[in-house]
């Protein structure tokens, strides 16, 4: 047979393998999915990767029949682990158009419709966080690329500003800092991470932070260019002291850099705004929208007070980009460590335009009155112990005289029983559970199952 070049491309039945993609797609979104996965991963795995392929219509009927349902739905009311996402239908629906759009989100000569309504959805989320008017910066895949890309930026702009180069660059951190930050600094750039002790409930505080550093070796203190505070630490669920951690940031000249990848969100919410205060000194701070903004995954926003930092560290050079680089265009692949880029803040945005924000603070608010019921719950339960005070909706929780293994065997029997999703955590060493609410389908009732199942 005579090779067919437009097979790839313009295959047979194409429009009814479309449909049928369409119609799953609006099925999953208008129904309501088991938390968890409802069949084992097949085994041993269908072979479908074959030279001559094995069709459209069988490669699909693998995935719904044999691979789907070895899936956990994250977007379950009940999933309930680590951080779950909550994408509303229209995030989900317009992240499909996007998908099949074959939209460059890198560069304004490319995507400019798509930068201009990214850069909208941006510029809320700078306002939430009473960032300059200058500020902006672009959707990254998540936190890890966020907080990576963030820090290169923060140390550029050290190396460009200062007199001399330190012998060993550092940055302050706390235990509760997310793991990904700590990873970045250590394999990644080669940077030491200076630890400030947390409070009793893991956060970094101005006071703390000042000790630390007083009691530094002066060639320690002087390698140190940033200091990243948390907004809603993913374990437990606090804000860093930001205002304390910030004034000394600033009177040292150093870089604030703000991770709210989970928390970050929680600034849409007047009840909890106060404890963001001095996120507004931040030089760059993220939240995810595919956590508690209800966007898909993957989404991170990323923002610089002033971007032109993040540029000058970011832009890369060569011959076959000077055509993007000749005018001041705002180009999404100048601003973090990245080139090639789908416009994955779309989602979001579709969803943001057509919702309102009001929807959106109404939602998180939800959310927090939930959780804050949960916690009732646990302190009214005998047989429970409420570990740490959180700030925004995670609840960590003990069983009395329980160990890890027993929090092992009671989640794999919640998740087999369909009831809901969680994962054991530690807290200073003492074995425990958690829980994050960031589904405004989450209710007080399905806590209240969940809690009753420990007893």
């Amino acid at each position: 047979m005579a090779p067919d070049p437009e097979r790839l491309h313009r295959p047979a039945g194409v429009d009814a393998v479309v449909r049928a993609l369409a119609d799953m797609t609006v099925e999953r979104v208008a129904g309501a999915p088991a938390v968890g996965p409802v069949a084992p991963p097949p085994s041993p795995p269908p072979v479908t990767v074959t030279a001559e392929g094995i069709g459209a219509d069988r490669a699909l009927r693998v995935w719904a029949e044999q691979l789907a349902p070895a899936c956990i739905a994250v977007d379950h009311p009940r999933y309930l682990a680590f951080i779950p996402g909550a994408p509303t239908p229209l995030a989900g629906a317009f992240d499909m158009l996007v998908g099949a759009s074959s939209i460059y989100g890198g560069s304004w000569m490319e995507g400019a419709g798509a930068v201009l309504a990214e850069n909208e959805a941006l510029r809320w989320i700078a306002d939430l966080a009473g960032l300059p008017e200058r500020a902006g910066g672009v959707f990254v895949s998540g936190g890890t690329v966020g907080n990576l890309s963030a820090l290169v930026a923060a140390r550029e702009h050290a190396r460009h500003t200062r007199s001399a180069v330190p012998a060993r660059w550092a940055v302050c951190v706390t235990e509760e800092t997310h793991s990904s930050v700590v990873q970045a600094l250590r394999t990644v750039m080669d940077v030491d991470a200076v630890l400030v002790p947390g409070d009793a409930r893991g956060r970094m505080t101005g006071a703390a932070m000042r000790a630390t550093i007083d009691a530094l070796p002066a060639e320690r203190r002087d390698g140190i260019f940033a200091v990243v505070a948390t907004a809603g630490s993913t374990n437990l669920g606090v804000v860093d002291d930001i205002a304390g951690v910030g004034e000394i940031a600033r009177a040292n000249g150093w870089w604030l850099h703000v991770d709210g990848a989970y928390g970050g969100a929680g600034l849409a919410a007047p009840s909890v705004r106060e404890l963001y205060a001095g996120v507004e000194h931040a030089d760059s701070f993220i939240v995810d929208p595919h956590k508690w903004l209800f966007s898909t995954f993957d989404c991170c926003a990323l923002l610089y007070a002033d971007p032109a930092r993040a540029r000058a560290a970011h832009m890369q050079h060569a011959d076959y980009l000077d055509a993007l680089n000749a005018d001041a265009d705002w180009n999404p692949s100048d601003y973090a460590i990245h080139l090639s880029r789908r416009a994955r803040g779309l989602p979001f945005w579709f969803s943001l335009a057509a919702h309102g924000t009001d929807a959106y603070r109404d939602a998180i608010e939800h959310t927090l009155a939930v959780t804050r019921a949960g916690a009732e719950l646990v302190r009214a339960a005998e047989h429970l112990d409420l570990v740490v005070e959180s700030d925004l909706s995670v609840i960590v929780f003990a069983r009395s005289g329980w160990e890890q293994a027993d929090y092992a065997r009671w989640s794999a029997d919640l998740l087999r029983r369909q009831i809901g999703f969680l994962v054991p955590t530690r807290h200073r060493g003492r074995p425990c559970a958690r829980l994050a609410v960031v589904n405004p389908l989450t209710t007080a009732d399905d806590l209240r199952e969940i809690f009753d199942s420990l007893r």
